[in-house]
């Protein structure tokens, strides 16, 4: 039989967030962090989170709140609401923690985690991505995935809308 309560357990409060990676590492555990709207699930999306979980024995993954995505992504998104999109990342096996955040940026988020390893998309530099200069002050390391071209929640809108 299936625990289908795991995968709401995956979803941490940003509260509970610190306390929850601390008895990961207490355990020797090194953990990733990657964060993103994650609108409408693809397979860059797929790519890029496959990539973050080989960097590390845990991953955490910073969704972006409603009110977040609508800043970044126009007053017209999130497509999918946070709870939605948290549910979904939640349910991939690669994932072992969703945190919902709701600054404009994963700082605060980041600065909680305090990864071992940051990861974000290739069309960031080491330079442009929060929480960067925290993590290799900390010691941790920072990196960027290639992003997988065609691929995004706003083509697939885009698309949709064409039809």
């Amino acid at each position: 039989m299936k625990n289908i309560d795991a995968v709401n357990e995956k979803i941490i409060a940003f509260s509970d967030i610190e306390a929850w990676v601390n008895a990961k590492k207490i355990k020797g555990k090194r953990i990733a962090f990657t964060n993103g709207c994650f609108d409408i699930l693809h397979e860059g999306h797929i790519y890029s989170l496959s990539q973050a979980a080989k960097e590390a024995d845990v991953l955490v993954v910073g969704v972006n709140a409603d009110v977040s995505v609508k800043k970044l992504k126009g007053e017209n998104r999130p497509i999918n609401n946070q709870h939605s999109r948290s549910l979904i990342i939640a349910s991939l096996l690669i994932v072992d923690a969703v945190v919902i955040f709701e600054g404009d940026t994963p700082l605060e988020l980041i600065k909680k985690v305090m990864p071992d390893v940051l990861i974000k998309g290739g069309d960031y530099t080491i330079e442009t991505i929060v929480g960067a200069k925290e993590v290799i002050a900390n010691g941790g390391s920072v990196l960027t995935n290639p992003i997988i071209q065609n691929f995004s929640s706003t083509g697939i809108i885009q698309k949709i809308q064409s039809l």
